[in-house]
């Protein structure tokens, strides 16, 4: 089989660095439109649901996922589950619910490259030699889709997002302007949940 073509420059500018698992959150993404039948997401219809959580440096492909997609965290199309698994679930409300998970045996089989030896050692992908790093991405897009990833349908699975408000309020404390669903009272006045003192 030929190998797929990278992801785009702006998308590595964008990652700030070269890496495996930037482009493979791109091939998990763009797997996940073509299967659904979908475009990129322009507003705010398409949600993914990446299973990754804190302490392991392949949450990378989080990037890729929505460069490729544009179901961005900014737009809040995108919320981690922290099960710290290699996996993501993606969303459109029109068409089903998708996970698309990394298999065992090509994250087994891609954790012998030199790449990880470097990262596992403390060395930041940047300053990891081009060539061991070119060389873990080449063999990454040269592999199928099927040796890499497994594929759930979710008919079962729904998602309610928050409706959208423009309403916010100024706080009594520091004057600073705050969405109501986060307005806290405090005395009988309205504070943001910092001047409030409230943990949450």
């Amino acid at each position: 089989m030929s190998a797929v073509a990278l992801p785009p420059d702006w998308a590595f500018e964008f990652h700030g660095h070269r890496c495996p698992f930037m482009p493979i959150g791109w091939r998990m993404g763009q797997l996940a439109l073509d299967t659904l039948g979908i475009e990129r997401e322009k507003d705010h219809g398409f949600y993914v649901f990446p299973e990754l959580g804190e302490g392991h440096p392949q949450t990378c492909l989080m990037d890729g996922i929505q460069a490729v997609t544009s179901a961005t965290y900014g737009k809040v199309m995108m919320a981690k589950t922290f099960y710290g698994k290699l996996a993501a679930v993606f969303y459109h409300p029109q068409h089903e619910a998708l996970r698309v998970a990394l298999t065992a045996d090509f994250l087994d089989t891609m954790g012998g490259f030199e790449f990880f030896s470097y990262r596992k050692r403390g060395v930041e992908p940047s300053q990891i030699p081009a060539a061991v790093t070119d060389e873990v991405i080449d063999w990454m897009l040269a592999q199928s889709d099927a040796d890499m990833f497994k594929i759930e349908r979710l008919p079962e699975f729904t998602f309610t997002p928050v409706k959208g408000s423009f309403n916010k309020t100024k706080c009594a404390g520091c004057g600073e302007y705050v969405f109501d669903r986060y307005l806290r009272m405090k005395d009988g006045r309205p504070m943001c949940i910092p001047c409030s003192g409230y943990g949450s």
